[in-house]
């Protein structure tokens, strides 16, 4: 077949690493990807001149150590932004896919867009913020005959693997509840997301990746949900957003037994943590319990200049020396998955509809956006329960 044409929408954090020393996670995963197939043009379009200019520097960089030659175009945005994304979608030959890493507010306009130019598409999380922003990413989808996907790359992670084989086998019995923390050091909304973290909040950025594993691993529908928010050291700083959410959801398995899930967010945990994120998951069965902490990997590394740090060895690492530099993990996983099943596609060799039920789908992100926007309407009715309904 033809290369694959690519076009990445954002030059932020997770798209090369923008204000950390690291690379993020989607060029990493097009540069490795690039290593063992076919890779047509890439485009990367932005908002800002800065954030070109700094998605070039990273570029530049991270192909010298992993030794590889790629053809990227920059497209820069004027006043609101949108030319920049517009003009790629438009030049971009095909076969061609999308890979939309822009802030949450954004995603129902701009992978709407990639949609409707044809493009098979993936989103990071969430995929929008309301269910009917997302029913209506799904009916385009199908209206236009393209994959459209949400990154959910801790479908990939294999201990949520193990824990959905507990709960699908019944080795733990009936779920009864779902106890998960997951938190971030405060620099992610106080430096990296500074500019529009006000739009978006812990649980929408953060929680919703295990409202998916939830779904994921039990196949239930969610019921209702209540939260309890916390604002404190970020009102301090002139951020008007949440420290700290707890958000409970009832749900209902297909058996018609019903289970609740905790999940405790908060993104102010200390610059000193040994780990950017902290994330433990616990399940109680009628018949035992399974514990996954996706913290403490077993790696644990202290030097003068970092302190005490504990990597995950199996999301996004780099392994190798410079100039054979390679990455390895379920976050490159994840992206390669959709690369391959958009090129498999283009081939006549995988057909859409089968991927339904096997991938983190548009319209199987219904359900973790239903909960996200019950969880918000909790939030603003003064933490009341919030029936969830028409998933």
């Amino acid at each position: 077949m033809n290369d694959m044409n690519i076009v990445i929408i954002g030059s932020g954090m997770y798209v090369c690493g923008r204000g950390t020393e690291g690379y993020g996670t989607v060029v990493p995963a097009l540069l490795q990807w690039a290593k063992n197939n076919t890779l047509g043009q890439v485009y990367v379009a932005a908002r800002s001149a800065k954030g070109i200019k700094m998605a070039k520097a990273k570029i530049k960089r991270l192909s010298r150590d992993m030794g590889i030659n790629t053809d990227f175009t920059y497209l820069c945005g004027k006043k609101s932004g949108k030319s920049a994304y517009v003009k790629a979608l438009r030049e971009v030959p095909r076969p061609a896919c999308a890979i939309v890493a822009v802030p949450d507010n954004l995603h129902t306009e701009i992978a709407g867009a990639a949609v409707r130019a044809g493009l098979h598409t993936l989103v990071v999380k969430p995929l929008a913020p309301t269910v009917k922003e997302a029913k209506a990413l799904t009916a385009l989808q199908k209206k236009h005959g393209v994959y459209c996907a949400v990154e959910f790359h801790k479908r990939l992670d294999l201990a949520n693997h193990a824990l959905r084989d507990a709960i699908r086998k019944r080795a733990i019995g009936s779920p009864l509840y779902f106890a998960v923390e997951y938190s971030q050091r405060k620099n992610i909304p106080y430096r990296h997301f500074k500019a529009w973290v006000e739009n978006t909040n812990i649980f929408q950025y953060l929680g919703v990746h295990y409202a998916d594993i939830v779904y994921f691993s039990t196949g239930a529908t969610p019921l209702r949900a209540m939260a309890i928010g916390q604002k404190g050291w970020l009102v301090s700083k002139g951020i008007n957003t949440y420290d700290s959410i707890e958000g409970v959801i009832e749900w209902k398995m297909p058996s018609g037994k019903k289970f609740v899930s905790h999940i405790l967010t908060n993104w102010v945990d200390p610059e000193s943590s040994s780990a950017m994120s902290d994330q433990k998951i616990k399940v109680i069965g009628t018949e035992g319990r399974f514990e996954s902490d996706q913290k403490k990997r077993g790696i644990t590394i202290v030097t003068d200049k970092n302190g005490t740090e504990e990597p995950n060895p199996y999301f996004c690492s780099a392994y190798g020396e410079k100039g054979e530099v390679s990455y390895i993990g379920y976050g490159i996983d994840s992206i390669n998955t959709f690369l391959s099943d958009a090129a498999l596609i283009e081939e006549g060799k995988l057909n859409i509809k089968y991927l339904e039920k096997e991938r983190p789908t548009f319209r199987q992100a219904i359900v973790s956006t239903a909960v996200v926007e019950a969880v918000n309407e909790s939030l603003r009715r003064n933490s009341m329960w919030v029936a969830i309904r028409g998933i």
